[in-house]
């Protein structure tokens, strides 16, 4: 196992909250504008499952977007997700604010991030994460990369590997088995 495979494992362990970033990480950063100017964004229903798997095990789940949109808004309250704060390029001061409301440091907290945006909040928190298709400077921050692009199920990945890692991933699947 790599020094930084191992080292996120170890980190994982401790991960009370993911902070997510939605263009590129949540979506697959593409922009879908019709005639009126409406815009439209795409997500994977694997990413949504694992969030509210995260959620009924107690791995809270946080929200910050450089952008303001509707449908961005809808997602994140269809999938109950409290800490949702849109249209913010600088992250940081937000994802302190979070961190502060929640009773929380940041080494108990997780960022998944893909552009040069993301790399303030992933040099703040204990487990800096990046999609497969994250730009090279924000995968040389991160101690864990995902093999999948934004949008494309990167997000339940990074779900799996922070429930296996602090031994809640079998919690996660019961719960859904005991909903048939």
């Amino acid at each position: 196992m790599a020094l930084s495979a191992e080292l996120a494992a170890t980190r994982a362990r401790d991960v009370a909250l993911l902070v997510l970033d939605v263009d590129g990480v949540l979506t697959d950063g593409g922009l879908y504008v019709d005639a009126h100017g409406g815009i439209a964004k795409r997500f994977h229903a694997h990413d949504g499952l694992g969030i509210k798997a995260a959620q009924m095990v107690g791995l809270q789940v946080a929200v910050i977007s450089g952008l303001d949109s509707p449908a961005v808004a809808a997602r994140i309250k269809e999938l109950g997700i409290g800490e949702y704060h849109p249209g913010h390029h600088h992250k940081v001061p937000i994802l302190t604010g979070i961190l502060a409301r929640l009773g929380l440091s940041p080494g108990q907290a997780a960022y998944l991030g893909d552009d040069w945006v993301d790399a303030g909040p992933m040099g703040l928190v204990g487990l800096p994460m990046a999609v497969a298709d994250a730009q090279p400077e924000i995968t040389d921050l991160a101690l864990w990369v995902a093999s999948r692009p934004g949008g494309h199920g990167a997000v339940r990945e990074a779900i799996r590997f922070l429930l296996q890692a602090s031994g809640r991933l079998d919690a996660a699947y019961a719960w859904f088995l005991s909903k048939r």
